[in-house]
């Protein structure tokens, strides 16, 4: 399978053209690629069009390398674009009607009333709207009802759309261009908050800038180990092919986590795609919204028997795992062998990128952003996945307050943005501190339950997964 004409891909803002556009450093993990002299002219103002096969293999490269993404309002239109919307529902009749409208008429809709407590008020909505119903009998949770609605879809892509959402009308057509990639099994769009009266408090304002749902500004291919490292399916389009047997039935939480690894793990692709929205009415009462945190956190466990390799609270490289634990220790010597592990690695990175320009230069860039990813992702362990342990240990270990201080306020300052967040730094942070004990709650509560620690513990990437 391979990229159509007209497809047109641009270098991410982490991927760096090297040694006069020779060479191009970047990619989840960081790897060097070196152009031929025949791909080199292909790549032009950080930019492929594909006009023919080598561009076409450049570009697919690219995006499976994670240096690049499509363009979506460039690319080819779908030349089959049909889909039929699968919408899961349960006592929301008020919010279906909302997405309902939002829809519009003219597009084949499934309803699935996942045994609602008042399914005349459901039904009443659906027929109002002209959307086909269907009714279970009883409770079974979004993945059965999405799959009870997937198993009458006959188009070849499927939108799904929970009833809290509202829909912008071009979210679901340039979501569909990704599907040019014949390698696109679904593509999502970013979720943000639906402005309401009731979202204009401190909790609906932190879920406004902080939502679970929401990914970030930047396109991404939706990849495990990555910075978007799982979709939501809140609000997403799928090739109807790609989907086999659909959602995990077993699962009522985690559910669209486990159905993109496993749609990866088959060979497909899914993309994120920012350019386009699609509104979700948060929780923002502080019970409601903490116990939704927390049930988030309790898919963990099933996750981690279903996907033991992709589970990990932090992925670490050998060296980066020394560092945190060095720096944590908080003793004299620790600075000093902080630098030492930075050196050898700086050394070892500058090795592999041999034959480059100013090897010593990237490899202490890449050296200095892996230390600050391991730092990150160690600091989220002390306040977010185990809390209750640093929580012990800081009754009895100043080093452990200090160390779980540092990776709080160091959490907010990093992220709090002035310009981007509406609430002031002393709310933004409890949201932060309650949204993370909320979470890491649900994992711990999973984990009991399981009788398993494998969603709470790190895993160390082999050496020749680290930097370059």
């Amino acid at each position: 399978m391979t990229l159509p004409g007209g497809f047109v891909v641009a270098l991410n803002r982490h991927t760096r053209v090297i040694d006069g556009g020779r060479a191009l450093l970047g990619g989840f993990p960081t790897r060097l690629v070196r152009l031929t002299a025949r791909a080199r002219p292909l790549l032009a103002d950080r930019t492929v069009r594909v006009q023919d096969a080598a561009a076409a293999v450049l570009a697919d490269r690219l995006l499976e390398n994670g240096m690049a993404f499509p363009i979506v309002r460039e690319l080819p239109p779908n030349p089959d674009p049909r889909y039929t919307f699968v919408i899961p529902v349960y006592d929301r009749a008020r919010q279906l009607d909302r997405l309902l409208t939002s829809i519009g008429p003219g597009q084949r809709v499934i309803v699935v009333d996942d045994g609602s407590s008042r399914p005349e008020e459901i039904r009443e909505v659906a027929e109002k709207h002209g959307a086909e119903l269907v009714v279970l009998p009883q409770n079974a949770g979004p993945a059965a009802a999405r799959n009870a609605g997937l198993r009458l879809v006959r188009t070849p892509y499927v939108v799904f759309a929970d009833s809290d959402i509202v829909l912008p009308p071009d979210t679901v057509p340039v979501l569909l261009r990704h599907f040019t990639d014949p390698r696109v099994g679904m593509a999502v769009p970013r979720i943000t908050g639906l402005p309401t009266a009731a979202a204009s408090g401190w909790i609906g304002r932190y879920e406004a800038a902080r939502s679970s749902l929401d990914l970030g500004r930047e396109p991404a291919a939706v990849r495990p180990g990555t910075p978007v490292s799982w979709a939501s399916t809140a609000c997403s389009v799928a090739r109807v092919d790609a989907l086999a047997e659909g959602f995990d039935e077993r699962m009522r939480v985690g559910e669209d986590v486990d159905l993109c690894w496993r749609l990866i793990q088959g060979g497909w692709r899914i993309r994120y795609e920012p350019s386009v929205r699609a509104e979700h009415e948060h929780r923002v009462q502080l019970k409601d919204w903490m116990l939704r945190k927390a049930a988030y956190g309790t898919g963990a466990h099933p996750l981690a028997e279903r996907h033991p390799e992709l589970i990990a609270p932090a992925v670490l490289a050998p060296w980066a795992g020394a560092l945190a634990l060095v720096l944590l220790a908080q003793r004299r010597w620790s600075l000093p062998v902080a630098g030492a592990v930075c050196g050898v690695t700086t050394v070892r990175i500058a090795r592999k990128l041999k034959g480059a320009q100013h090897p010593v230069r990237l490899a202490s860039r890449l050296t200095a952003n892996g230390a600050v990813s391991a730092l990150s992702q160690s600091g989220a362990l002390l306040t977010r996945h185990w809390w209750p342990l640093a929580a012990l240990g800081c009754t009895v270990s100043s080093r452990m307050r200090r160390a779980v201080a540092v990776a709080a306020v160091a959490d907010v300052t990093l992220e709090y943005r002035p310009g981007h967040v509406g609430l002031d730094p002393v709310r933004y942070a409890l949201g932060r501190r309650l949204d993370d004990l909320a979470y890491g709650s649900g994992v711990w509560l999973s984990a009991v339950r399981g009788r398993s620690t494998a969603a709470l513990r790190p895993r160390l990437r082999p050496r020749n997964g680290s930097p370059a």
